[in-house]
């Protein structure tokens, strides 16, 4: 059994190229190596875990790595819990293999509300809010656990070979927030991971970077209109096409909640994604010369310029070149998000912590928003979380 005191976690490599699995809701079963590959042993160490202990282990997705273990045992999901420091009132999405295990061990159907959804970005990034499963009178199926104080519950199929398979393997439904330490930036890579749960964890499966980069986007289709509680890696432009009539007039409900208040889906409470250094979010400052470098040249000052350092992340506007040469002498660093929404969706959260971890010791870190158009939706939302204060058209809102 498995406990933080002593005990080291293990980091597992996975060849993606190795697992078939089709591309389908309806699959039930991956095609794995024949033993003793290396890959089919590790994902069998994997799901042997999770069918055995209370400890969870950390998976690749396509949007972020996830902290997993099984959705019907309480002691297992107490286990994500401590692990993440996370607090309990916040609500776990579970994860399922195939249509079948949703039917099959959660003992839930698929209103036909969210069917075009489903054949459309299942296996993916979407998460859909279902009335809580029931075994047999007022039992729930699912461990109350995973959904403090609500009669729903979140659930999405991962595109992830790795992912798929391991929930396949292990048969199990698994709770899955993403695998780092509460408040932190989700990891995107196994060793993001690494750096938060070491020693906390048993196992963590290396699949690779994520390929989305940000959460999935969680819809509730239980109420009229559909609302859209977590923007993510499908877009409302995205839902709206492709959900027909139903989604038509889908509506954005608000991304924060009050600290009384019981939520359907992670996300909406509690600081997400900071990095330990402040965070300042920029919006709308042209190619940054003005409020940017103004902020800068404030925040150097209330330091009495000893020393003070600031890193820049970059992502279409922003022209360091037209910058005062007096600011850029408090630029330690640039790091480029990537000059179009998926890719900056895709480096935002490694890029706020390799700014955090890899820059030595920094005082600020500068970050350029972009629109909310499509993915920029769910960009900002992790942004406008991050930071500790915003400036938008040059006025502070945050």
């Amino acid at each position: 059994m498995f406990t933080p005191e002593g005990n080291t976690t293990k980091i597992l490599p996975i060849d993606i190229s190795k697992i078939e699995f089709a591309d389908s809701p309806e699959a039930i079963s991956p095609v794995l190596p024949a033993l003793p590959d290396p890959n089919t042993l590790a994902l069998q160490e994997a799901a042997d875990i999770i069918k055995t202990e209370s400890a969870p282990i950390a998976f690749p997705t396509e949007t972020v790595y996830g902290l997993g273990a099984s959705a019907l045992s309480t002691d297992a999901v107490r286990g994500i819990f401590a692990a993440k420091n996370r607090p309990s009132d916040n609500p776990l999405i579970v994860h399922i293999s195939s249509i079948d295990q949703l039917r099959r061990v959660l003992k839930t159907e698929i209103p036909q509300v969210y069917k075009p959804l489903v054949e459309a970005f299942w296996p993916g990034p979407l998460t859909i809010i279902l009335p809580l499963p029931t075994s047999g009178g007022a039992t729930p199926v699912i461990s109350p656990a995973c959904t403090p104080g609500q009669s729903t519950f979140g659930v999405r199929m991962p595109a992830h070979k790795v992912a798929r398979a391991l929930i396949a393997l292990s048969d199990l439904p698994l709770a899955a927030p993403s695998a780092n330490a509460s408040t932190r930036p989700s990891p995107t890579t196994a060793q993001h991971v690494y750096t938060d749960m070491k020693g906390r964890i048993p196992l963590i499966l290396d699949g690779g970077p994520c390929g989305v980069g940000v959460e999935s986007t969680v819809v509730d289709g239980t109420v009229f209109p559909p609302k859209i509680l977590r923007p993510g890696g499908v877009s409302a432009e995205m839902i709206r096409k492709a959900g027909g009539l139903a989604w038509e007039g889908v509506i954005s409900g608000p991304s924060e909640a009050k600290d009384n208040e019981s939520v359907r889906t992670p996300g909406m409470k509690y600081r997400h994604y900071s990095p330990t250094t402040k965070v300042v979010l920029v919006v709308g400052d042209h190619d940054g010369s003005l409020i940017s470098s103004s902020l800068i040249t404030s925040a150097a000052l209330a330091s009495s310029f000893q020393h003070f350092k600031v890193v820049v992340l970059t992502a279409s506007s922003f022209d360091l070149s037209k910058w005062p040469s007096s600011v850029k002498t408090y630029i330690t660093r640039v790091i480029p998000l990537g000059t179009d929404r998926p890719s900056i969706a895709r480096n935002l959260f490694a890029a706020l912590r390799d700014a955090d971890e890899n820059s030595g010791d920094i005082d600020l870190i500068l970050v350029e928003g972009i629109d909310d158009a499509d993915e920029g939706l769910a960009i900002m939302n992790r942004l406008r979380k991050a930071a500790s204060e915003i400036y938008e058209q040059g006025r502070k809102v945050k």
